[in-house]
Order: C-alpha cells, then structure tokens, then sequence
C-alpha cells in the first residue's frame, strides 16, 4: 500500500524540518533544549497543517525517549492513567523521561487535565500538547503553570516552495515524473500556510495526470479542486480569517457584517461551541465593563446552545451576536489584567502587607498578621482609607476606566472614595 504524500513526505530530523525557525533555527530556544538533552513540559499552539506532531515526534527520537501519544477526541480519564503508568514503568535510573504527546488538547475536560498535574509536576512524564486553541482560555490554569507555550505559526510562501519543490525532488514517487511549476499562486492560496494540505493538493493533481510530464498551473489545480477559491475551509487559512473578519465586526460594531460572517460559519460547518466560545470571550475582552451584561447573555448563549443543538442553535448565536456588536465597547479590563501582569513580572513576588495577611493561629497574630486592618463594613459607606498594595506600589495605577456611561459611574464613584488616587 502507497503511503499518502504528506507521509511520505514526514520529515525525521530538525533539519529537515521546514519553518518555525523562531523555534527549532539554528540558537532557536527548542534546539537549544535538544541540544543540552533537557526539555519542560510544554504546549505547541498554532494552526493545523503547521508541524506540531511532527516536531514533538522528533523531539522524542532526538532525545531516544519513549514516546506516547493520545488523541483527546477519544481519549478519557481511564487512557490518561494508562499512559501515565506506561511511562512510569518504563523509566529507568537517570533516563530522559518518556514523552506523553496529547493532540487537540483543549479538548480534554477539567478532570481529564487535571489527571495529568502529578504526572508532570513530579517528572513521571515530559508532556507535550498540541492545540489550534488559545491555551490561555482552554487549558486549566495549573497544568498551563507547568508548561511552557510555544507558538507555531502557518508556513509562509518561501517555506511553502521550499516543501513543494523538496517534494518533486525527493519523494520516492514524484522524482521520477517531470513535473513543471509554470504557476503557484493557487496552489499555495489553497494550502493556506497548511504543509498537508499543500502536500495532499500537490498529489491531488499530479495523480489526475496520465504520463510522466505534469504541468502545474493556477487552471488546473482550481479544476481539480473543484471549488471556489474563497470557499470557507474548517481546517485552513480561510478558516481563520473567517473568524477574524467576525471578531471584528462585533469589535467594531457593525451587527449586519457580524451577522454575514457568522452566517459564513455556519454554512462552512464550523463547530457552534467554537462560535460561541469566541462571543464570550468577545463579550469579556471587547465590551466588558461598557455593558456587563453582554458577558452573561454569551455565558447564557453558550449554556443554551448545549441545551437546544443545532439548527435553531444558530438562532441563539444570531441573537447573542447582534446584541454584542450593538453594545458599546471597552477594553480597559484587559489592558488593566495586562497592567498588573507586567507589574508583576518586573516587581516579583512582593511581600503581603502584615496588615492584609491572613492570621488563623496564635503564632500568626504575635507576629503582627492582620493588625491594624480596618474592616470596610464598620465604617460610614462601607469604606475606610488603608493601603492595599505593597508599600512599592502605592502609586502605580492600573485600572482606567474608559469613556462609556457605565464605566464612567463606576469611575466617579471610586474617585469619590478615593479622591486623589484616582
């Protein structure tokens, strides 16, 4: 049996590896890490076609560890475990630890990733995830501190030359037609920064072709294709600048826009929990605190979606689009999170103000835990003066309400608490 294209095609080594030179080029952070025999748990985030198995399998035959690999679409709680065991029991004394390669791992529930926190934090397993998902959003807060993030990105138009004009050379098969490139404009426009589906396309035509001589022109891949160039793809670059054109248009308060590219989605086939998984995430970072509500209806949409399915799902998803893209918008919750993010990252871990810690035993109020703190509720309007931040912090801002009528209120009435400060 002929082994498809893009099998064939695999690459074994990092040098053979075409693209993500941010990650595995010559001095790049990942082959620095191979080269020194030492790899974290980590997670390869980026678009589908990109790599991300492949580079973890190189990885595991770089450093000869074990290497296993589950999909989280069919994978429960029960396989997790064995996994784990499996590993285990095959370390030996002073051994890289085994590989535990999870494909499309923002599909795991919570109790899925939580059986795989010991694992990782004790080093039983060295886990490497994959995910065309943020994992900000999809992976649990605790497995994600103990893995690093590493961002695939689509191939662009030299890596994808690169790959094609490697593949009429070297593949076993191809190298011996004479195959002419006259034209690449629609072959890479249909890959889409993917390498599968340039490799699956590349076959696609050279195998419709009777003889050895095969001329590769924009005509022909469009008729062997059969589609229409700007198709909605689930599993290509369309795909994406699909979902983009959408957050847009809610961002930027067009609901007929919003409501044409989610009609887009929804005739392409697109998951309605993605969709729905985006207007939430549109409602928190895009409206927020301009109108508090938009999260809750998203919230309740996503809810209602799982309840109803699908087709009048999409009546929901029409109804929770319209009304985000018609609220009025503020950021100022996801530029106050990023604020005090890098506060954080260039002020360390500050210690807790004695008066702001927490005192539950005799030992901890001899030493002054909790003095002097003034509880809110005893004083007029339910508010006193005291300093809540590290005494080298007492005059850095991070909050700034924005120019919107509820944002305003809640604005004037922490600047009636606080006077000055803010």
């Amino acid at each position: 049996m002929i082994r498809p294209l893009a099998e064939r095609m695999r690459p074994g080594t990092l040098d053979e590896y075409i693209g993500q030179k941010h990650l595995v080029g010559q001095g790049a952070v990942l082959r620095k890490m191979l080269e020194v025999g030492r790899l974290p748990s980590f997670i390869l985030w980026g678009p589908p076609g990109v790599g991300k198995t492949t580079l973890a399998q190189i990885i595991a035959a770089r450093l000869d560890a074990p290497f296993y690999t589950l999909s989280a679409v069919s994978s429960g709680v029960k396989d997790v475990r064995e996994a784990i065991d499996k590993a285990n029991n095959s370390r030996f004394f002073n051994a890289v630890s085994p590989i535990l390669f999870i494909d499309e791992i923002h599909r795991f529930s919570k109790s899925q990733q939580d059986s795989l926190l010991g694992a990782v934090e004790t080093g039983v397993i060295t886990l490497i995830g994959a995910t065309t998902e943020n994992p900000s959003f999809e992976v649990i807060r605790p497995l994600l501190s103990r893995c690093q993030v590493y961002v695939l990105k689509s191939l662009d138009e030299a890596d994808l030359l690169e790959l094609l004009n490697k593949a009429i050379t070297t593949d076993s098969i191809l190298k011996t037609k004479q195959i002419v490139l006259n034209e690449t404009d629609a072959i890479l426009r249909y890959s889409g920064g993917d390498a599968r589906k340039l490799l699956n396309i590349l076959e696609l035509v050279v195998g419709a072709d009777e003889g050895d001589y095969v001329e590769i022109t924009d005509a022909k891949v469009v008729e062997r294709l059969q589609e229409n160039p700007a198709a909605y793809d689930k599993g290509g670059e369309v795909h994406y600048d699909v979902i983009s054109a959408f957050i847009k248009s809610v961002r930027g308060s067009d609901p007929d826009a919003a409501l044409y590219w989610l009609a887009r989605m929804i005739a392409g086939g697109e998951d309605p929990e993605f969709i729905a998984r985006r207007l939430l995430i549109l409602a928190a970072e895009d409206i927020g605190l301009a109108n508090p509500n938009a999260l809750l209806l998203a919230n309740a949409c996503f809810d209602a979606l799982r309840k109803i399915g699908w087709p009048e799902g999409r009546l929901i998803l029409a109804e929770t689009t319209i009304y985000l893209a018609a609220s009025p918008k503020s950021n100022s919750a996801y530029l106050a999170i990023a604020t005090a993010s890098a506060v954080v990252e260039q002020t360390g871990d500050l210690p807790v103000p004695l008066h702001l810690r927490n005192a539950p035993t005799k030992l901890m109020k001899e030493l002054d835990y909790g003095k002097n703190y003034k509880y809110a509720h005893d004083y007029e309007n339910n508010f006193v003066h005291q300093d809540f931040l590290p005494p080298e912090l007492l005059n850095t801002r991070i909050w700034h309400g924005q120019n919107n009528p509820a944002e305003q209120k809640l604005a004037d009435y922490i600047k009636r608490l606080w006077g000055g400060r803010y």
